[in-house]
């Protein structure tokens, strides 16, 4: 009987320990993905924009159109990667030293939420851990912080 409260208490020590290492690997693993996300941006690398954006992914944000009115703006994975190839070409998009700010919101065994923020806009993401156990990017929604740039020609 002592060895069986042994093992008990030995377990319930050890679980949470377990429990809260594998929590800080994920919440860094999910931190670098959130700023792979910029980078891919500021340093023209689409193969890592790739990587760490879902097949499904969609990223969103409102926008108004100069006769339409306003919509939601949509993007995929293509126009993501698209994106990260061509944005920053000309190295004057980003500041010397951009701001990069990783606010990990939430964290539940395979899925996240993630407020990213620049010097320009703020990301919210969702992440999820894939069978892999690699985080990636499923979805994105954003704005400017002057929300009047968003319009067309803003």
């Amino acid at each position: 009987m002592v060895t069986f409260i042994r093992l008990i208490l030995i377990w319930c020590v050890l679980l949470p320990a377990h429990s809260y290492a594998n929590l800080t690997l994920d919440r860094h693993a999910i931190e670098q993905v959130a700023k792979s996300y910029l980078i891919a941006q500021i340093e023209v690398r689409p193969k890592l924009m790739a990587k760490i954006a879902d097949d499904e992914l969609v990223k969103r944000t409102y926008w108004q159109g100069k006769t339409d009115g306003e919509f939601v703006m949509s993007m995929d994975k293509a126009g993501l990667v698209k994106l990260a190839a061509e944005y920053n070409v000309s190295g004057d998009r980003f500041a010397k030293q951009p701001k990069m700010e990783v606010n990990v919101l939430d964290l539940d065994e395979r899925i996240a939420s993630v407020k990213l923020t620049t010097d320009e806009w703020v990301d919210y993401m969702h992440l999820y851990k894939n069978a892999s156990g690699e985080w990636q990017i499923l979805n994105v929604l954003w704005q400017f912080h002057q929300v009047a740039r968003h319009r067309s020609g803003g």
